[in-house]
């Protein structure tokens, strides 16, 4: 099952993804492999595995030609050969991150190594979950397609909420074969749900719950924890739980 996680900046994402982990784990449901696609990238934190070499990282070794490509080898498959190398393995969770552009302004060929990679990587696991920039660019890259599940986060305002119609919206025009797409509201409150309704049915997608403000996150991300150990009666950690009950990923 291929789960991705979208939303504008600072919705919380990366905490999202770090809590499917978590409970995923808890249900047994591995191997995992877990995609860091945001060029800031700091879901090994909130994972609490050690940062791998990222691909940007990769790319700019080779094309610096600070890394020699072994005579008889292309690029290509040199590059290949050290995107594998730097999987960073785990007992159940294996991490892959894409980090910056190679050059100003440049994610193409970093995404189109993303894509051809995730799809080779993707069978030997049984979970992929990719943790996204924020916005909407890596939906016109086409880093985010043939998904099964894609959460788009929000917080509780009606700025975030437009913002994840939108990004329903171009998703939907590039046909990028999502199967189901969700609404997750963060840091928000039972009430503000009522408030919020009639926004979150324009959106076009289906709410699948709200994550409420939880102290412990703060907690753990002000003493950088890895937010996995988090316990679990945490009220995110719960949440996050029935969210992902009612969409059937548990």
């Amino acid at each position: 099952m291929f789960i991705a996680v979208a939303g504008k900046g600072g919705t919380g994402k990366t905490t999202f993804v770090a809590l499917v982990v978590k409970h995923l784990l808890k249900a047994g449901r591995r191997p995992i492999l877990a995609v860091d696609a945001d060029a800031n990238a700091n879901l090994s934190q909130a994972l609490g595995i050690e940062a791998p070499d990222s691909i940007a990282d990769i790319m700019r070794a080779v094309a610096e030609e600070r890394e020699t490509v072994p005579a008889g080898m292309t690029k290509d498959r040199y590059v290949a050969y050290r995107i594998y190398q730097s999987l960073a393995e785990g007992k159940d969770v294996d991490m892959l991150v894409m980090g910056g552009p190679e050059g100003p302004g440049c994610y193409c060929y970093v995404n189109n190594l993303l894509r051809g990679f995730i799809k080779d990587l993707a069978a030997n696991y049984r979970y992929v979950v990719m943790d996204n920039e924020a916005g909407l660019e890596h939906l016109s890259r086409r880093t985010t397609q043939n998904v099964d599940i894609f959460f788009v986060l929000s917080d509780a305002t009606v700025r975030g909420i437009r913002s994840a119609g939108r990004i329903r919206e171009l998703a939907d025009s590039l046909k990028l074969g999502i199967k189901e797409k969700y609404l997750v509201v963060n840091r928000g409150q039972p009430g503000d749900i009522g408030v919020l309704r009639r926004e979150i049915e324009s959106t076009g997608l289906e709410f699948a719950g709200l994550i409420p403000s939880d102290p412990a996150v703060i907690e753990f991300d002000l003493h950088s924890q890895p937010l996995v150990y988090l316990p679990e009666d945490s009220p995110a950690v719960v949440a996050v739980g029935e969210i992902l009950t009612r969409t059937k990923i548990l």
